[in-house]
């Protein structure tokens, strides 16, 4: 159940049985999908009703989006979800136009959850957005079109076609995590307890920002894409409006599930709304169509029209290629500091630390991939009956540090793994756990904290091989 991407995980592992090392699998992966991503981008824009000039230009601007190049090579499931999302997304505004056609597109959209979560959201989106059909009035006035028979009929083949692709995995989450969610969203969201809430209005400032960041121009003018797509409604142009639902439903979903006391839900860097990005893209190419009409063939003379275009293409193209570059750096970074940190944690414990002796950490990554050892993970993503101890012991009055010690009692492991900032009961005098290492990454921008350090705890039962006793920072 800690499976965010139960899809993405059985395509990963398909690299086991192949002749490639692990990692560039992964990657050939997400090359493949971020390519496939940027076609789909292509194919969007040009079902929207845009000119091949200007759909190539959001593919183009797609390319050179250093977010998605980033997911693609970070070996997550980001570029899978962003594949699956536009596939469906195109599939929709097909059967739109043509109501008859099998409705493949929820089904597509289905699988698309078992990517990310979040794609059982765009499958009530396009559901939504199939019932929303428009016609207008010799006067002009628009008029909601009831569905007929054959409309509600594709309706629910596809919403079956969809729950054949979630139904399984839900259940699967409620049996052994007690959720049909994966236990990642309990674990990010204040464990479980923040509820549904109504929008907060500073998460989605801070959306605006990741996405401004990226495509600064593209922001501002996907409103005006958005409001295209209504205007066109109850029009032979009128292709629904699920693209602009799902640029601006997602954060406002994510918004609504941030805790009020904690992080928002963006992810690192804001990876969460990335998959939002080709939406943007074209959105914002939608709205900009009205000026590139005056630089059409035939208006004004060839020479001018030219550099107005090359100008125009600048404006758009100089920010992202430059946030792009900035994106490639951070990558680089990104490598470093998990490999100078959990990695570097992992391959020292790997070399002193018993096969038997079980590892309760916060990072479960390196340590889960690289020992063979047992481990307890107080994140909650793995064994999210930690966060069952967290609420009892703030429901007594205590605090969330209270809640794990309780669990790491409950639990009894041989030894912990933390950055000392975020659990700093272990660093308190008289404490039962003895720092035995400790790693320091300067300028990390990656992991949690700047220094990840071992602890020996009261149930320590195999000894490390080789280690010397580190005494906390300030001892004698």
């Amino acid at each position: 159940a800690g499976s965010t991407g139960p899809l993405w995980t059985a395509l990963v592992a398909v690299g086991v049985l192949l002749p490639v090392p692990d990692l560039l699998w992964m990657e050939l992966l997400g090359i493949l999908l971020h390519a496939g991503g940027v076609l789909l981008t292509y194919l969007l824009a040009r079902r929207l009703g845009l000119s091949p000039a200007l759909a190539l230009l959001a593919g183009g601007l797609a390319a050179a989006t250093g977010w998605l190049a980033w997911a693609a090579l970070s070996g997550m499931e980001i570029a899978l979800f962003v594949f699956l999302t536009l596939a469906g997304i195109v599939l929709h505004l097909d059967e739109r136009a043509a109501p008859r056609r099998a409705p493949l597109s929820l089904a597509v959209l289905g699988v698309s959850a078992l990517a990310r979560p979040e794609g059982a959201l765009l499958v009530a989106l396009a559901a939504a957005d199939r019932l929303l059909r428009f016609r207008r009035t010799a006067e002009g006035a628009l008029g909601w079109e009831r569905p007929g028979a054959t409309g509600l009929r594709r309706l629910v083949e596809g919403l079956a076609l969809a729950a054949l692709a979630i139904g399984p995995v839900a259940l699967f989450y409620a049996a052994i995590g007690g959720s049909p969610l994966p236990t990642t969203l309990a674990a990010k969201t204040g464990g479980g307890g923040a509820g549904v809430h109504l929008p907060d209005l500073r998460y989605l400032h801070t959306a605006a920002g990741v996405l401004f960041q990226a495509h600064p121009w593209l922001t501002l003018l996907a409103p005006a894409g958005s409001i295209a797509l209504v205007r066109r409604l109850g029009t032979p142009g009128d292709r629904g409006l699920l693209p602009a639902l799902w640029l601006f439903g997602l954060p406002l979903a994510y918004s609504c599930l941030t805790p009020a006391a904690g992080s928002p839900l963006l992810g690192n860097f804001g990876r969460y709304l990335f998959p939002l990005l080709p939406l943007l893209i074209v959105l914002g190419v939608l709205g900009l169509e009205p000026l590139a009409a005056g630089l059409a063939p035939g208006r004004g003379g060839a020479a001018g029209r030219r550099l107005l275009a090359l100008a125009a293409l600048a404006v758009l193209f100089v920010p992202t290629l430059a946030a792009s570059a900035r994106t490639a750096a951070l990558y680089t970074r990104n490598l470093a500091d998990v490999d100078r940190g959990d990695v570097a944690m992992a391959r020292w414990l790997a070399e002193r630390l018993p096969p038997e002796a079980v590892v309760a950490t916060m990072d479960i990554g390196a340590l889960a991939a690289i020992l063979p050892n047992p481990i307890v993970d107080l994140a909650g993503i793995a064994d999210p009956e930690v966060h069952a101890h967290i609420r009892r012991a703030r429901a007594a009055g205590g605090t969330w540090q209270d809640g794990v010690l309780a669990f790491l009692a409950d639990r009894r492991p041989d030894y912990l793994v933390v950055f000392p900032e975020w659990l700093t009961e272990v660093e308190r005098p008289g404490s039962p756990f003895r720092r035995l290492h400790a790693i320091h990454v300067p300028g990390n921008v990656t992991l949690g904290r700047d220094t990840l350090a071992l602890y020996s705890t009261p149930w320590t039962s195999y000894p490390l091989r080789e280690h010397a006793f580190e005494p906390p920072p300030g001892s004698p």
